[in-house]
């Protein structure tokens, strides 16, 4: 058949060369006309049956030949020397070809060019020349043949009234080109070949181009008359003119119609795709899941993170980018995949390594380091240091973060750190779920997609004042995360899948431990800060402080100088605290004024800072000298703890004649400390005379006991055998030992019981020159276990009872 739509149905492979086509036609033309049709066509013609439109006269048309019959047909045409088949659209299309499914007007076409057969298919080229009515018609071997009469095209160019219409025609494809310009490549070939003087001819090719129904095609083709066939014709141009004008009214109308947003998208989507070609970006659903399978390549996932991560990427390739629900998946997916599971950093168990980081990053803190020390070569021996959880504890500014920072570099691992302080949702520790907007994992899942590896070195910042609110219990959330026997699958609210933190090193800190919850703390090992004291605060001075203050203040060593005298007294009277952090902040203050000094003063070559100028660049001491009341009956010096460190305290006691016996403390004491005076006062008169004391002194005499300073509050049990003492000192009128200080708890028995802080009660002693100390015997190891600079100059006793402490004392 010879449509070029049922070609394609039927013959898909064949494919028409539209340029030789053209080549051929031109060809054809410039050969210098054609033949008188009379002479050389036979009345007899194969006849090919075409579908869905007629052919016109004067047309070259590509055919393709489907089946045995129409190559017989086509070959049987060659065979003759005018090598001419018939052209007949059929009646009806869903028919099989046959003698009664034919119209009785068709057209003769020549063969021109045979561009490809096959053994039941041919392409050819053929030129329609003219009408012919079908007189007889048989088949035979399926071929169909025919006997013709041709309606040879008469010259009718003089006749004014068809000229009339032919110019109508022309007008009406002029203005079809104007709407579609397609149409004018086939105007083009027609004028090549024909004349627009040829009515018969302009209307064959008109109505050949309109896109009207086969059956009104064959009908002007079967109009032998002339003036009837330019009549229709003109119809028909008519309707394709308006059927032209509506589609582009319509394709107006719809451009008119796209919104503003719709426009956008479209410039999105070509700007995309320009940088798609460009290389600069990919786009699209693709590639998200192309980059999140190329990360999980990586990666070690355990069976039930690879079971969702599947489950969440077919989910992903079935959501259109344009939904809600696509960004959710995809972010959900973006955090699977970008963590580090089963990613790892090499650990370094090297403790000469170890030794050398934290010597160099910290000065003192030799029972600190060596328990770091010592936890590490408990990790080379095993092979790994999963298990443990460790607690710094001590006031501020005594480096407890920095040793975070060392541990992680004396390992090579990553360090993380975020601070606990006020935390009081929940949520933060173990992430929100999913279904709400703007969901995300919580701290412990962020810190390791911020470090990229599966064992780093997390510090988790003043956890003993982490809160708790209406929101959750923050404390409880972190039960799970720092018990190594948990902690292998912990489950992330918004993951949802287990992640293992086992092998994750952490380490708190705390300033106090009694704000931490008891199941908490168990989980963690203590180490504790106690201070500094003022030599290794010089020392780290030197070392640390002032190199780091003078790079941060664009100052040389050589322009600036704080002398070892300017030094010490800084440190006694402006910065007497435990940590060093106070010390940096006066250092800070000198150096900012040196600064100005040399902003001012560009002739100034160098500031020599001494220990008369201090009061020049920080003011007034804040500290004087600890005043240790020495020779005073009834006045005895105690050591205290603190959060900032140990304390000295002076204890005093006085008696005043009265009708009756009684009692009173002021000083701001705490609960707990007045409770010890009460004890003390009850124990010293039950044994007033075995102290030296009349046995009725305390029934003529009212005894006030004073801890100053009064606006300090102050709290504890470990001052009852300092007032204890006092009170003997105020009964006998004797003085205590020249530089002795105490401490300890004193029982209604005369027992001393322990006490807590005794590091930082030495140093604070050592600070004020004490010499002489008295302890409970039960804290001889403690003492015992501190550095022996500490120690040194120092003369300690252990007191297991108060007649122990009064015969050192007195």
């Amino acid at each position: 058949m010879s449509d070029e739509e049922q070609s394609n149905d039927l013959m898909p492979d064949f494919e028409i060369d539209h340029e030789k086509i053209t080549e051929i036609i031109e060809e054809h033309a410039n050969a210098g006309g054609l033949v008188v049709a009379s002479d050389i066509l036979p009345t007899g013609l194969p006849i090919i049956p075409l579908r869905p439109r007629p052919a016109f006269p004067g047309i070259m048309i590509p055919l393709v030949l489907n089946g045995q019959a129409q190559v017989a047909a086509m070959h049987q045409a060659m065979e003759h020397q005018a090598q001419t088949i018939g052209l007949v659209m059929t009646r009806d299309f869903d028919r099989e070809d046959g003698v009664d499914n034919l119209h009785q007007v068709g057209v003769a076409a020549k063969i021109v060019k045979v561009l490809h057969t096959e053994k039941n298919a041919a392409h050819v080229l053929v030129n329609s020349l003219e009408r012919f009515v079908i007189e007889e018609i048989h088949e035979r071997g399926g071929t169909l043949y025919a006997q013709v009469r041709y309606h040879f095209a008469t010259e009718l160019s003089d006749n004014p009234e068809l000229r009339a219409y032919s110019m109508a025609i022309l007008s009406t494809l002029k203005e079809l080109v104007q709407i579609n310009p397609l149409y004018s490549e086939e105007i083009k070939l027609f004028l090549n070949r024909s004349s627009l003087d040829d009515p018969g001819r302009l209307a064959d090719f008109a109505a050949n181009l309109t896109t009207a129904d086969g059956q009104l095609l064959q009908e002007i083709l079967a109009t032998l008359d002339v003036r009837k066939r330019i009549d229709k014709t003109l119809v028909l141009l008519k309707k394709e003119l308006e059927v032209s004008r509506l589609q582009t009214k319509i394709s107006k109308q719809i451009e008119e119609k796209i919104s503003a947003q719709q426009r956008e998208f479209f410039l999105r989507e070509q700007f995309k795709a320009i940088k798609q070609e460009l290389g600069l970006e990919k786009e699209g659903k693709d590639t998200e899941i192309e980059k999140f399978q190329k990360r999980l390549k990586k990666l070690t996932l355990n069976e039930e993170a690879e079971r969702a991560v599947e489950d969440e990427m077919e989910k992903l390739q079935l959501i259109e980018p344009t939904s809600p629900e696509y960004n959710v998946s995809r972010n959900y997916l973006d955090w699977l995949t970008i963590l580090p599971w089963g990613v790892f950093s090499k650990d370094s168990y090297s403790i000469t390594r170890a030794r050398r980081i934290l010597d160099r990053d910290h000065y003192g803190l030799k029972d600190v380091k060596e328990r770091i020390l010592e936890f590490i070569a408990v990790g080379k021996m095993k092979g790994d240091i999963s298990g443990s959880i460790l607690c710094l504890v001590g006031p501020p500014g005594v480096g407890k973060t920095s040793i975070g920072h060392s541990v992680a570099d004396a390992l090579g691992r990553k360090f993380f750190r975020f601070s606990l302080g006020g935390m009081r949702d929940e949520a933060e520790i173990k992430g929100h779920r999913r279904t709400y907007i703007g969901a995300m994992p919580g701290k412990f899942i962020q810190a390791m997609k911020t470090v990229g590896t599966a064992n780093p070195v997390v510090m988790l910042d003043e956890i003993d004042k982490i809160g708790a609110s209406f929101q959750g219990d923050p404390a409880s959330a972190l039960l799970e995360i720092l018990d190594p026997e948990q902690n292998d699958s912990f489950r992330d609210h918004y993951l949802d899948v287990p992640f293992d933190l086992s092998n994750v090193l952490f380490i708190t800190t705390a300033n106090q431990l009694d704000t931490i919850p008891r199941p908490l703390l168990d989980r963690m090992e203590v180490l504790r800060l106690s201070g500094y004291i003022l030599e290794e605060k010089l020392e780290i001075a030197k070392r640390y402080l002032i190199p780091k203050a003078l790079e941060n203040h664009g100052l040389k060593r050589s322009q600036v100088t704080i002398r070892k005298a300017a030094l010490r007294q800084i440190v006694e009277g402006y910065a007497r605290e435990a940590g060093v952090r106070n010390l940096e902040k006066q250092i800070k203050k000198i150096l900012r004024r040196a600064a100005m000094a040399f902003a001012e003063d560009e002739t100034l070559e160098k500031i020599s800072v001494s220990k008369r100028d201090l009061e020049n660049y920080l003011e007034k001491p804040i500290f004087t000298a600890d005043e240790i009341f020495e020779g005073v009956s009834g006045v005895v010096t105690g050591l205290a703890w603190t959060s900032l460190g140990g304390a000295t305290l002076q204890i005093e006691a006085v008696a005043m004649l009265a009708k009756s016996k009684g009692f009173k403390q002021t000083g701001q004491l705490g609960k707990v400390m007045v409770e010890s005076s009460e004890i003390a006062y009850s124990y010293i008169m039950a044994h007033v005379a075995d102290y030296g004391g009349n046995a009725d002194f305390f029934d003529t005499h009212f005894i006030h006991l004073h801890v100053p300073a009064g606006a300090t509050p102050k709290d504890g049990p470990s001052a009852g055998i300092t007032m204890a003492t006092a009170m003997v000192s105020m009964i006998t009128g004797k003085t205590v030992k020249k530089k002795l200080a105490m401490t300890g708890e004193l029982t209604l028995t005369g027992r001393v019981l322990p006490i807590g802080g005794l590091k930082e009660k030495t140093i604070a002693a050592r600070r004020s020159g004490l010499k002489t100390l008295i302890f409970p015997n039960d804290n001889r190891k403690d003492f015992e276990d501190l550095p022996d600079y500490l120690k040194e100059g120092l003369e300690a006793h252990f007191v297991k009872t108060f007649n122990d402490v009064y015969k050192i004392a007195f």
